[in-house]
């Protein structure tokens, strides 16, 4: 499939005639793609886009942080790493009824998926059953169902599945090459068998990364490879914007090139047609004109809510505002404003959804 175009002044679409995923991108194909005139990779993969997805329409997520800071890995962008001072507090699990009341307010303003995260390497065996009681909890409010929590076992995934969990997150974070520059306790190879696991056992996959973190382009190009690459494309895929915290070794790196962004998520589009591509961490640092750009580039889904693990998010009724100026359905439903959602929530009481 060749990323070249034949016309300057009507570009046929290369990548809609063929309807079949491919998971073969060498590093020259997905090189060409960033390489494309911006007017003309936006065409390609608007094309794509509505070719698979209601080109309005934007799937919610909400994240929560169920269990905050003390992680021993040394992420460089972490602040929920003990290897950086920046002033987070420990927290330990959530308990049930917090996470409870969480989902229905996520489900009351909007959300069709409650994720949630906890700062560990990987979770003990015994975590992971409190942490199953609050994936029942929020299922049971009918919502989708998301965790990340680290690496997992092949047996711990499968629990996790028998559960009822819809979706895991594990992000691939860069390229295998520039991976070294980001983290040392754990492997590239660590996370590849950790979706591993999470695929065999028949769940759905949550797995993107982190661009602005100094890398290049050609990382850029790297991470999307590895991702579009893997056996089975990811249902979902966060393209996360480096949120910049003071106390880790990248708060004063360098920011990145806002149509550089739009453009990953162009690209992205086009390798990984049927995914979600979500807008994830950094959304509180664009402006209104990137994120329509953004939505314009193929990405059809958020994170929604005042905060995303431990740092900061655009406010839900600003959200819906932007959705309301550019005409998007949050899940296909009309948007709501954010004293509606309080209204429901208080009407539902203490009922399930």
């Amino acid at each position: 499939m060749s990323a070249q175009l034949d016309s300057p002044l009507s570009p046929p679409c290369p990548f809609t005639a063929n309807d079949e995923l491919r998971h073969d991108w060498t590093a020259e194909e997905v090189t060409a793609l960033f390489e494309l005139p911006f007017n003309d990779l936006l065409f390609n993969a608007q094309q794509v886009h509505r070719q698979h997805f209601d080109a309005n329409e934007v799937q919610i997520s909400t994240l929560l942080s169920i269990k905050t800071g003390a992680c021993p890995e040394d992420c460089k962008y972490c602040p929920q790493s003990v290897h950086y001072n920046t002033g987070l507090e420990r927290e330990k699990l959530l308990p049930l009824d917090t996470v409870r009341e969480a989902a229905r307010k996520a489900k009351a303003s909007g959300a069709s998926r409650f994720c949630m995260g906890a700062a560990w390497k990987r979770p003990s065996d015994r975590d992971l059953e409190k942490v199953i009681d609050l994936v029942k909890t929020v299922r049971d409010e009918g919502m989708e169902t998301c965790l990340t929590l680290g690496m997992l076992s092949d047996a711990q995934a499968q629990r996790l599945k028998d559960a009822g969990l819809d979706y895991y997150n594990h992000n691939l974070d860069t390229s295998p090459d520039y991976y070294k520059e980001i983290i040392s306790t754990r492997t590239y190879q660590d996370r590849l068998d950790t979706l591993d696991h999470v695929r065999q056992a028949g769940m759905k996959v949550c797995s993107g990364g982190i661009v602005g973190m100094g890398e290049s382009r050609a990382d850029r190009v790297g991470l999307l490879q590895q991702l579009a690459n893997l056996p089975e494309h990811p249902n979902s895929v966060p393209i996360n914007l480096l949120v910049k915290v003071k106390g880790t070794p990248m708060q004063d790196v360098a920011a990145l090139d806002p149509l550089e962004f739009v453009r990953t998520i162009a690209v992205a589009r086009l390798m990984m047609p049927k995914s979600r591509v979500r807008l994830s961490a950094g959304r509180n640092d664009m402006s209104d004109e990137m994120q329509a750009l953004c939505f314009h580039a193929g990405a059809n889904s958020i994170f929604y809510g005042e905060k995303l693990l431990t740092t900061d998010n655009p406010i839900a009724n600003h959200d819906m505002e932007l959705f309301q100026r550019l005409g998007i359905k949050p899940n296909g439903k009309p948007w709501v404003s954010d004293a509606e959602a309080q209204a429901a929530a208080a009407a539902d009481g203490d009922t399930t959804h």
